[in-house]
Parts: structure tokens; C-alpha cells; sequence
């Protein structure tokens, strides 16, 4: 079964059918009281990193290329260890992605819900809607969509681990739980 994952501006109300409400923008959103926003996670670690977001700048004609820099950003290190516990929250119920961008459709909480709805490749089935509402194109649409190219040499879509990350304290779970985690002992050693 498929993740029911959902995209919204975090400035707009919450609905019943929202599920788990995770802010997935690494800066808190202006004008937004922390105790108004009625969060359940920020997860800041999830967010682009700065330096592609800066490039980025919500340009349309680099949102292909800010997708793939992105899904190679969510590949590796904390961001994945973060993606992992989104997946945890996706398996337990709904989830909201919440962004402070107006485009939601163009957004890193765009691919994010793409991405926990369809692995790796971050795509919605052909004619289908992504979870912000964009129609996606035919197969024949796809082939002529203006993507950049991967290098040559550049790796395919990275493997998800999520299994192996504890969804309660983010820890890898062979290497040992961490302190106050309910779910496991912590590893000897760990802080």
C-alpha cells in the first residue's frame, strides 16, 4: 500500500485528514508564532541544504536539476537518517509535508512526498497527480520532458535503509539505540 502523504503551506489550517504534521523547511517560516503552527516534527535535517536552495531561488527552469541535486543530497549522511524517520512516520498514517513556499508544487516538500510515495526515483505513475496536485505526463511525455541528463558515471537511485533506522530515536538500530529510546537498549559506548 501506498503512503498517504500530503503537501500544504504550513499558513494554512490544519485538517482533520492531515495526519502526522511535518515541516520539511530548515528555516522556521516568517510570521509564524511556533506555538500557531501546530507542528508534530520540523524536520530541518530533511530541508536542502542551503547552498542549493540559494541556487535554487524557486527558479521553474531549475526545478528538474533541483530535483535530482536534491535526491542526491537526501542519498547520504544525516538527510537520509532524517528521510528515514519520515518514512516511519509515512508507514504509521498520513503524513503532511508542510512548506512556507507559495509553490508548493515546485517545492523540496514536493519531491519529498514524491519520493516517500514512489522510492527513489521520486516520480508519480504516468497521468497520474503527485501528492501536490501537479498532473504527471504520459510515458511519451516523459521521454520529451526537458530533464537534464544524468553524467556519465553518476550512480542510480540511491537504496533506502530506512529499515534499519529506529523510528523513534533516528538511531541505525545495529549499531545501538540511543538514550531514553523505548524501542531497544543503547549501545554500549553511546552518549
Amino acid at each position: 500500500m501506498q503512503p498517504d502523504i500530503r503537501v500544504r503551506r504550513v499558513y494554512d489550517d490544519p485538517a482533520p485528514q492531515d495526519g502526522a504534521r511535518v515541516l520539511v523547511d530548515r528555516v522556521w517560516p516568517r510570521g509564524l508564532r511556533k506555538d500557531a503552527a501546530r507542528l508534530d516534527e520540523w524536520a530541518r535535517d530533511v530541508a536542502p541544504s542551503t547552498g542549493l536552495r540559494t541556487w535554487y531561488g524557486h527558479d521553474p527552469a531549475k526545478f528538474g536539476e533541483f530535483r535530482r541535486r536534491y535526491a542526491a543530497e537526501l542519498a547520504g549522511g544525516v538527510p537520509h537518517v532524517a528521510l528515514g524517520r519520515l518514512r516511519a512516520l509515512a508507514a504509521a498514517g498520513p503524513v503532511t509535508l508542510l512548506t512556507a513556499t507559495r509553490d508548493i508544487g515546485r517545492s523540496q516538500a514536493a519531491v519529498l512526498a514524491q519520493i516517500l510515495q514512489h522510492g527513489a526515483g521520486g516520480h508519480a505513475p504516468p497521468g497520474q497527480e503527485d501528492p501536490a496536485g501537479n498532473p504527471q505526463p504520459g510515458v511519451g511525455e516523459r521521454d520529451r520532458a526537458a530533464e537534464p541528463a544524468r553524467e556519465p558515471g553518476e550512480g542510480g537511485d540511491p537504496v533506502c535503509w530506512a529499515h534499519l533506522v529506529c523510528p523513534e530515536c533516528g538511531a541505525v538500530m545495529s549499531e545501538g539505540h540511543r538514550p531514553g529510546c523505548t524501542s531497544g537498549p543503547a549501545a554500549p559506548g553511546a552518549h
